[in-house]
């Protein structure tokens, strides 16, 4: 019995899935100069040919992979009510993203820097210029609304630190003390201290931060 139309997009979706995931991963090991197609089919389990078929270079599986990400971005900064609650709830989202998914996020960032790559990320961001210029001016109001005098200058700070705390956390992993800068972020924003903590145990006291070889 042939499948319904619905079963072969939901089939031809999980094989952009697997695909993608695969990439990801193989970029984490490799990066993005030493990874290779068949690398990437191997890891996800399917034909050279059906991995060509989605994605004919490299070139577009990077593309997908950094849309993916700014749209995540998206869905963290758009969120409802007052302005003091929107920014907790932003702090908490881009800390949660990046504590549960630090080999993605060293992929991004690698892909957003590294020269061969960057091009990549800045024809992604150009695309969806519209949608991120409606996300800067959602965060230049919320920093109005709470008072600010150059809230295009708070949201480009707000952007930075986040940024950064992000990469130091790529670059120490697990020992980048995430709840305690979390908590520190909600004292500068004169926000009330969480509750609870992102991952619901007690934070380790803070020890000097120095990479391993070992990486994540």
């Amino acid at each position: 019995m042939p499948r319904s139309a619905s079963a072969n997009r939901e089939m031809r979706e999980e094989s952009r899935r697997k695909i993608l995931a695969a990439a990801l991963e193989v970029f984490a090991e490799k990066g993005y100069n030493g990874a290779t197609i068949t690398d990437i089919t191997q890891r996800a389990g399917v034909s050279r040919g059906l991995a060509s078929y989605y994605f004919p270079s490299k070139h577009l599986l990077v593309e997908e992979l950094l849309d993916a990400y700014l749209d995540q971005v998206a869905a963290i900064i758009e969120v409802p009510g007052p302005p003091d609650a929107q920014l907790a709830a932003i702090i908490d989202g881009t800390l949660r993203v990046t504590v549960t998914g630090l080999p993605m996020q060293g992929v991004i960032l690698g892909l957003m820097v590294q020269p061969s790559t960057h091009p990549i990320y800045a024809a992604v961001e150009a695309r969806k210029d519209e949608r991120l210029r409606k996300l800067e001016d959602n965060l230049r109001a919320m920093f109005a609304a709470r008072g600010s005098a150059e809230p295009e200058v708070e949201e480009v700070m707000l952007r930075s630190v986040l940024e950064g705390v992000i990469y130091k956390a790529v670059v120490y992993g697990a020992r980048y003390p995430v709840e305690r800068v979390r908590r520190r972020l909600y004292r500068m924003y004169d926000l009330p201290q969480p509750e609870d903590t992102l991952s619901g145990e007690e934070p380790p006291p803070v020890s000097r931060l120095r990479a391993t070889e070992r990486g994540f």
